[in-house]
C-alpha cells in the first residue's frame, strides 16, 4: 500500500488513454491542448492509486498515425528502492499516444 504499484498505474493509464482518446481524430492545431488535458486527467487519476508520499511527473506524447516509427525514452536520477514509473500506449486509426507516469518518493 505504501509503494508505487506499477501494474495498477499501468492499468489506470491504459484505461484513461482509451476513454480519453477512443475515437479522437488527430489535428495538428488541437494536439497541444489535447495532450495537456490528457496529462491533467492522468495526474488526477494517478493521485487516486498512488500513495500520497509520491510526487508525480506525467508525460504524454501525441502524434499522427502514419507509416513512421517513434522511439520514446526517458532517464531519471532516483532511488530504485522507492521510485518507479509506468508507461502505456494507445493508438487508433488517426493518432497514437505514449503516456508515462514517474513516481518519486518524497521524504
Amino acid at each position: 500500500g505504501c509503494k508505487f504499484n506499477v501494474g495498477q498505474v499501468q492499468r489506470m493509464l491504459e484505461g484513461a488513454l482509451a476513454s480519453a482518446l477512443g475515437t479522437t481524430v488527430y489535428s495538428p492545431q488541437g494536439s497541444a491542448p489535447l495532450a495537456q488535458s490528457v496529462v491533467e486527467l492522468l495526474q488526477h487519476r494517478a493521485k487516486e492509486v498512488v500513495p500520497p508520499r509520491y510526487k508525480l511527473v506525467c508525460h504524454v506524447v501525441l502524434g499522427q498515425q502514419g507509416q513512421q516509427s517513434l522511439l520514446v525514452a526517458s532517464r531519471a536520477l532516483w532511488d530504485p528502492d522507492t521510485d518507479s514509473f509506468a508507461s502505456a500506449t494507445f493508438s487508433n486509426a488517426s493518432l497514437f499516444a505514449v503516456a508515462t507516469v514517474h513516481g518519486v518518493y518524497f521524504e
